[in-house]
């Protein structure tokens, strides 16, 4: 292998660059244009570490509104800390005149293959003692049959219940009703 060729594994996808000098094809007759051909030329966006995004409304037989939003990062320089993730996501559950909604700022995105889990604290809610509390959400991505999980499904409702630690929730159990929308997971790939 030519020693300014430069091999960067991502995860599945293996891209090759080639330095200034090697840009040229083995020919020595090669245009001058070619030979000042560099990396730089390809696109510069590395993939992300991590992600979860989407919107979605969970199924339940008693009608209730329960919509789920992410919009969770961790950039390609981060991918060695789960804890340095930004965004946001967003959950409200409504039942006739009852329910609240929040949103919370992340602070830990992880995934593996098409689980997320996702934490973050809430910043805004009208859920009485919620502000300022932690909470965590699981996603499995199945295409349009995902399912999902919360943490205050074992530990109490936001502002009444523990708090769990960063990145922790519970099994994704519940269901995304047909035709609402879709998550999407980008897996992690930290070199262990």
């Amino acid at each position: 292998m030519n020693r300014r060729t430069k091999i960067v594994v991502l995860g599945s996808a293996l891209l090759l660059t080639a330095g200034a000098a090697s840009a040229a094809t083995a020919s020595d007759e090669a245009p001058r244009q070619r030979e000042t051909a560099t990396a730089s030329d390809a696109p510069s966006r590395q993939r992300e570490a991590a992600a979860l995004t989407g919107t979605a409304k969970l199924y339940r037989s008693a009608g209730d509104d329960i919509t789920f939003s992410f919009d969770a990062h961790l950039a390609a320089k981060d991918t060695a800390d789960p804890t340095k993730a930004t965004g946001t996501f967003e959950f409200s559950h409504y039942l006739k005149d009852f329910g609240a909604r929040a949103k919370v700022k992340v602070d830990c995105l992880v995934t593996g293959g098409k689980v997320a889990v996702v934490s973050g604290v809430i910043t805004e809610s009208d859920l009485p003692g919620a502000e300022g509390k932690r909470v965590g959400v699981t996603v499995h991505d199945l295409g349009r049959h995902d399912r999902l999980g919360y943490s205050w499904a074992s530990t109490g409702r936001p502002g009444e219940g523990n708090e769990p630690p960063k990145c922790v929730s519970s099994a994704p159990y519940e269901k995304v009703k047909k035709g609402t929308g879709d998550f999407t997971v980008v897996p992690w790939q930290p070199e262990l």
